[in-house]
């Protein structure tokens, strides 16, 4: 497998966990908190899956200086229109990895705008699958405080 390959399974293995979780999410559970200044549960969802669009730009270094995200006042149904909409922006995701070059990976800087730090782009990629792991640890707490089953996810 090539460094891109890796990453691609990482993140592809990554999702399928976090789609299992958001799955078993009851409709009447959706706006869920466990606190004022927490996201609600289909509010965590759509940040994970637009952060896909936000990470598209960056790694292929276009400008966020007028970012708007194609979610901006888009209401919230259900967990399954999320998955829909938001199915293009991963794929083009998923497409900029598969285009990198392990020199790529190795050799490009990448710059987050949020706090102005440098990284390699190979290991920004590893950071953006660790962002939706913690938020899949954080789901499954939000899962178990409402006292709903929680999905397998470890096989």
């Amino acid at each position: 497998m090539t460094p891109s390959e890796l990453l691609l399974f990482n993140f592809t293995e990554i999702r399928k966990k976090s789609i299992r979780l958001w799955q078993a999410l009851p409709e009447r559970h959706y706006h869920w908190k466990p606190d004022e200044k927490a996201m609600t549960a289909i509010e965590m969802v759509r940040h994970v899956l637009q952060a896909d669009y936000g990470w598209n730009i960056i790694i292929t270094q276009k400008s966020m200086e007028n970012y708007s995200t194609p979610w901006e006042n888009r209401p919230f149904l259900s967990v399954q229109d999320e998955l829909e909409f938001a199915a293009p922006y991963r794929a083009t995701f998923l497409e900029s990895v598969r285009q990198f070059s392990a020199t790529d990976l190795n050799q490009t800087e990448i710059i987050h705008p949020g706090n102005g730090e440098k990284k390699i782009l190979g290991t920004y990629l590893l950071r953006i699958g660790y962002h939706e792991a913690v938020h899949a640890g954080q789901f499954l707490s939000y899962l178990r405080a409402m006292n709903i089953d929680r999905p397998a996810i470890w096989d």
